[in-house]
């Protein structure tokens, strides 16, 4: 018997290699296709478009991106391609090399998870390296309770979490449900509820 090895992809291998007609990130060395609902894309999008407004009544230094390639490393030093659904961006940033492919290797101001069937990824593996690369502030938006009790509680209720990063480096979580105003670093004047994003 030959035992066949396959060779885990690098974030530059793939950015070239990544199909065009689809979703995809790089997941321990593979491409994984991402599959979402339309309820998830509509609360992705409806989030991106109030942000979108805030930056522009505030004309904030941003940009905001659907499913932007960021290059992350796991626990075990495994580089990863992670496309979380929201990205806000230093503008400043993303304009620097306007001829380079939409990845990014460094930390981008806020990205949101909207949680689906893999939504362990979204609470343990992004989080972690995500407050690995430097990301100042994670949204995980929980709209189908769908995480485990660890994480909602018991009743489960559909949550917004909001990650903040500290001086320390470490993530500093608040809980939003209901009528609660989602509390935003980047965003401190944002007049958006939990259940505003989750109800879409």
């Amino acid at each position: 018997m030959i035992a066949t090895v396959t060779q885990k992809l690098t974030f530059d291998q793939f950015l070239v290699e990544c199909p065009e007609d689809g979703l995809y990130e790089l997941v321990n060395g593979e491409i994984v296709e991402m599959n979402a609902t339309r309820n998830h894309d509509d609360v992705a999008d409806f989030t991106s478009d109030s942000f979108k407004d805030e930056i522009k009544r505030l004309s904030l230094n941003y940009v905001v991106r659907l499913s932007p390639a960021i290059r992350t490393v796991s626990k075990a030093g495994i580089e990863q391609g992670r496309r979380p659904d929201v990205g806000v961006i230093d503008r400043d940033l993303w304009r620097s090399n306007r001829s380079a492919y939409a990845a990014l290797r460094e930390p981008i101001q806020l990205a949101v998870e909207v949680t689906s069937t893999n939504w362990d990824d979204d609470y343990i593996d992004k989080l972690d390296e995500y407050r690995r690369l430097g990301i100042l502030e994670y949204w995980i938006v929980d709209y189908l309770a769908i995480g485990s009790r660890d994480f909602l509680g018991n009743p489960k209720v559909p949550t917004v979490f909001v990650y903040l990063l500290d001086a320390d480096g470490n993530y500093q979580k608040t809980a939003f449900k209901g009528s609660e105003r989602i509390v935003s670093r980047t965003f401190p004047e944002l007049m958006l509820t939990a259940e505003q994003v989750m109800n879409v």
